[in-house]
């Protein structure tokens, strides 16, 4: 993994916005409509290979495919593992129900989507991994995206997978005894997964907002220590499952959920830095940016960090389309290099995706390059102030 030697580095989170076409394809199928596979393919291909290109454009050093393959972050290991099927669906997030007004007002939008709340589905039998060929496509294509639309390629390319916690608190256990078996059977079949992202030569990046979220989500009604329990449960699976990844190839990342609202209900960042410290994993990718945890920077300074560890701060928030100064964007990078004590451990990033399920971003795609180019620029600048050469 990367370590910013010379000047601060830049990535982002994972999800890029999907062209409408290809949302609405994703979000037919969702809905039970037969698609056209084909077309869904040929669409997504080519979506991958635009926002391969914009991140070139954006000047990013570490990028991926834009989960343009995929209709959502973790709902689509419903097509490549076997065992889930009908539908629930989940809580509402604690800080939404406590403002009846403001889920009344609501942000609803005429277009279509895909749902990682509601209709989701369960586990109801045996979950195993279909076909490891499934994830070996998606690299291979991400591979080929490469070759063909920007030859020299990022500094450093990455794909994401998702965590076992996220998928069983979102696609409820319906089949096995007790939640321990179902994480170990995820694990299990995740493992497949992340081996074959860091085997095709790509940094692993594991999207765990359940090690944050899910406090105030399935265990909104828990004490504090549950949750707690939970987390450190779900980063054993992750821990399991990378056996064979060296470090420094895997990255995790933890949010309190892509969505704008009160966000008063969030467990605080201290709460939980004990548990996603034990991840065996070089680098942490962690939100800062957004209004209700810009301050929790501080934390950062008790995260222990070994040899090569890093940290991708979130300094631009993908749920407002405010385009970040990049005078900011640096001022918040300084903070957390002086937290950290050392800024070549320091990765410039967002918070989370901007599209983290087909068709749920709140930025229009246009915004979510200038956002990004501030990101670059902003990376620039702190890099200029803290001293750094390159």
């Amino acid at each position: 993994m990367l370590k910013s030697e010379h000047r601060i580095l830049t990535t982002h989170t994972g999800s890029l916005p999907r062209p409408p076409a290809l949302t609405a394809l994703y979000a037919r199928r969702a809905a039970g409509e037969a698609v056209d596979e084909a077309a869904l393919d040929a669409a997504g291909k080519a979506a991958t290979r635009h926002v391969v290109r914009k991140q070139i454009e954006c000047g990013l050093d570490v990028g991926n495919n834009g989960e343009q393959m995929r209709e959502a972050f973790f709902l689509y290991v419903r097509r490549r593992m076997s065992g889930f099927g009908g539908n629930w669906n989940r809580k509402p997030m604690a800080d939404i129900a406590r403002y009846p007004g403001f889920a009344a007002w609501g942000h609803a939008e005429n277009r279509p989507s895909v749902s990682n709340r509601d209709g989701v589905p369960e586990a109801i039998g045996a979950v195993e991994y279909l076909d490891p060929a499934m994830v070996r496509e998606e690299c291979d294509e991400f591979a080929a995206t490469l070759r063909e639309v920007a030859p020299a390629g990022f500094a450093e390319p990455f794909m994401t997978a998702p965590s076992p916690g996220i998928i069983a608190t979102a696609m409820r256990n319906a089949y096995y005894d007790t939640e321990d078996k179902y994480l170990a059977a995820l694990g299990r079949a995740l493992q497949i997964e992340y081996e074959a992202i860091v085997r095709s030569g790509f940094l692993l990046q594991i999207d765990a907002p359940d090690l944050a979220l899910e406090r105030h989500v399935a265990y909104q009604d828990q004490p504090l220590s549950d949750f707690l329990a939970f987390a450190e449960k779900v980063v054993g699976t992750i821990n399991d499952a990378l056996v064979n990844i060296p470090r420094d190839r895997v990255r995790i990342h933890a949010c309190w959920g892509n969505y704008e609202a009160p966000h008063d209900c969030d467990v605080a960042m201290h709460e939980i830095l004990p548990a996603i410290s034990q991840a065996h994993v070089g680098g942490w990718v962690m939100p800062i940016a957004n209004p209700r945890h810009q301050h929790e920077y501080r934390c950062l300074k008790d995260l222990p960090l070994g040899e090569g560890q890093v940290v991708v701060a979130g300094v631009i928030d993908p749920l407002t389309n405010f385009v970040e100064h990049p005078e900011t964007v640096a001022d918040r990078l300084e903070r957390v290099a002086q937290a950290i004590g050392d800024p070549t451990r320091v990765l410039a990033g967002t918070d989370c995706g901007f599209d983290t399920s087909a068709g749920r971003g709140r930025v229009p795609e246009e915004i979510v390059w200038a956002k990004l180019k501030a990101l670059t620029e902003g990376a620039r600048i702190a890099s200029a102030r803290l001293g750094m050469r390159g």
